[in-house]
């Protein structure tokens, strides 16, 4: 098994979260946000070292709260960019062993479980990457704006997309370093900016393996995601979760 290193993007301004404090840092169950997700990379066995990569007015914050609830495989933190992107590729080169894995997983999903972890980890072996996520429940349709003006908000129905082949991809994704940080490199080339670090990949024509993601390992954007976050945690609590 190859020596795997996390990656935590907690870097953004998380603007439709409409709070003061960054969401991160807001206090889920007693606990910001953040906690959760390093505490759950700090109890992934595989994991051998955790980066947590932060806006740099949070540095000594960040530290502080590491060092309280004792995620001791955070060895460093690194300040972010501007973009989730830049963010990523900050973290990348905080990276010397260019065999290991690296698990980039967002600051804030707290709830993506070890299991999910693990899986993701066995089957990028063969791959150029592995993402989770899980089948979509929506019917999805592809707009088209009559006005060619995507601020006004008049859009027509072009097609429906088949929802038995689409998924809503989460966080942790797995890639071997030397892939994950090339095609981090090219992007910032070629000034590409991808919805997703495997997108990166996938341009280049790497292959991109998913697997189970959880509709529990949702993504705290904004402040009524906080209450879903609680409700989530009341159901772990009473084994209904």
């Amino acid at each position: 098994m190859k020596k795997v290193i996390a990656i935590v993007a907690a870097a953004g301004i998380g603007k439709r979260f409409r709070r003061d404090n960054n969401k991160l840092y807001y206090l889920l169950a007693g606990k910001p946000v953040l906690i959760w997700s390093l505490e759950l990379l700090q109890s992934v066995p595989d994991i051998t070292e955790i980066i947590p990569v932060v806006k740099q007015e949070d540095l000594i914050m960040s530290s502080e709260l590491t060092e309280k609830y004792g995620i001791t495989k955070v060895k460093q933190i690194v300040p972010g960019g501007k973009e989730r992107q830049d963010s990523v590729y900050c973290g990348l080169r905080a990276i010397s062993d260019d065999k290991v894995l690296v698990l980039i997983h967002d600051g804030g999903r707290p709830f993506a479980d070890g299991e999910m972890i693990a899986k993701a980890v066995r089957e990028v072996e063969g791959c150029d990457g592995v993402v989770t996520g899980v089948r979509v429940k929506d019917t999805i349709k592809e707009a088209a704006n009559d006005t060619g003006n995507m601020d006004v908000d008049r859009e027509f129905v072009s097609r429906t997309l088949d929802r038995s082949l689409l998924y809503a991809i989460q966080t942790p994704q797995v890639f071997p370093f030397k892939v994950i940080m090339e095609a981090h490199e090219k992007a910032r080339g070629d000034r590409f900016v991808g919805t997703d670090d495997a997108s990166l990949i996938e341009r280049c024509g790497g292959r991109v393996k998913i697997v189970a993601g959880s509709y529990r390992n949702i993504k705290i954007t904004t402040y009524e995601d906080i209450y879903v976050a609680e409700a989530l945690l009341r159901m772990q609590a009473s084994g209904s979760g």
